[in-house]
């Protein structure tokens, strides 16, 4: 049973048009726990994240090559208000077709919206119908895990509107519903969070904000330690760089993905909001500060890049919520998806930085405004499929 939502309908993940970047059921979960070494152990659940040949699972790099992304068409006028749903559609078809260009395109879309999705994508992406509540591909979906020996599985982490603050009634099932298309495991876990949540260099290092995943409204009673057990479980990590984040800000509670993003081993694409009278100047600043201290799963230093938000936006969608910030770009084959948002200057440097981190891949840069107006971008859209 899902909950009404909280957000108003024109600012689903609102977020202050100040901040440079954003760092991303009623379930029964967490009923037997044990305590451990002062932290809460998660009790397995019956799916091992281990393959019968005992090959560690493990979450590959955004960048390792991709079979297909997945996205959603389920922008709704009920959660996006009448103003901003034609536009969001719009941008999603954009993001889409963008990325078709580069690899196939898989888009969840409910039945009443199809010939909408047909219309506007028409046949160069795969529409599957399925029962939506939102577009939030990135939260809502599987997170793609393999082994070593390439096989594959989808792990389902229990999506909960993000600490049921919005419906989600039909979202829970995606990842399962994912899985089952894709015709791979599914691996299920105790564990509340979002894939907007976690950030991985695909070499056992991930970066991931306390303030959406040790959060009571997720995993209530849940210490870092269990938390760790698990997550190095279901997806093979030997070292998790935590970022404190921020609560209560923007629905998901400060996702990685608006925060930091590893452009490649070693090597992490950072926000920065200079403006003092944000509240994410003093977060980022922070941020800053732990991922320039820190070492990854080989121990080594990372190289920081400071990639800054847009100083001014286009004026027909800029509101209190607007996510106006280039972190939340996505890697797909051979290319850099990412938002471009009318300041010619500050647009500009965003994609100067992406053509030096990542040489190899063409940077595309698309107007996002209304999916932003909403508080997201083009990552939270999306979610990679590895190839196996």
């Amino acid at each position: 049973m899902g909950v009404s939502t909280l957000v108003p309908a024109v600012d689903p993940r609102s977020r202050s048009a100040t901040e440079t970047v954003r760092v991303t059921t009623r379930r029964d979960f967490l009923k037997t726990v044990a305590v451990i070494a002062g932290g809460v152990l998660l009790q397995p659940h019956r799916t091992s994240a281990m393959t019968h040949d005992d090959k560690v699972w493990f979450m590959p790099d955004e960048g390792d090559p991709h079979k297909r992304t997945w996205m959603t068409f389920g922008a709704s006028e009920e959660v996006w208000g009448s103003k901003l749903l034609p536009e969001v559609q719009r941008n999603l078809a954009t993001i889409a077709l963008t990325i078709a260009k580069y690899e196939p395109v898989s888009m969840l879309v409910r039945e009443e919206d199809y010939a909408t999705a047909r219309t506007l994508m028409g046949k160069a992406v795969d529409l599957i119908s399925c029962p939506l509540d939102d577009l939030w591909m990135r939260d809502i979906g599987p997170v793609f895990v393999i082994t070593e020996a390439r096989k594959k599985a989808c792990i389902d982490f229990n999506f909960n509107g993000w600490g049921e603050k919005q419906d989600f009634d039909r979202d829970v099932k995606v990842a399962g519903f994912v899985a089952k298309t894709c015709g791979v495991e599914r691996i299920r876990t105790n564990l509340v969070l979002e894939g907007g949540g976690i950030e991985v260099d695909g070499q056992g290092t991930a970066i991931i904000a306390e303030s959406c995943v040790l959060n009571s409204n997720r995993n209530p009673g849940v210490g870092k330690a269990a938390c760790e057990a698990e997550l190095t479980r279901l997806l093979g990590l030997e070292k998790i760089i935590w970022l404190p984040g921020i609560q209560g800000k923007d629905i998901t509670d400060g996702h990685t993905d608006f925060y930091a993003r590893f452009a490649r081993p070693e090597v992490v694409v950072a926000g920065y909001d200079p403006d003092p009278k944000s509240f994410d100047h003093a977060v980022t600043t922070r941020h800053l500060e732990i991922l320039r201290a820190a070492t990854d799963a080989e121990g080594r230093s990372l190289k920081v890049v400071v990639l800054e938000a847009p100083s001014d936006v286009r004026k027909e969608y800029a509101s209190e919520g607007f996510a106006a910030g280039y972190i939340n770009f996505y890697v797909c084959n051979g290319a850099v998806i990412a938002p471009q948002f009318g300041d010619a200057k500050a647009d500009r440097a965003a994609k100067q930085k992406l053509r030096e981190l990542f040489p190899e891949r063409e940077i595309v840069q698309i107007n996002i405004d209304g999916i932003a107006a909403g508080g997201g971008g083009i990552h939270c859209t999306t979610q990679q499929e590895p190839v196996a």
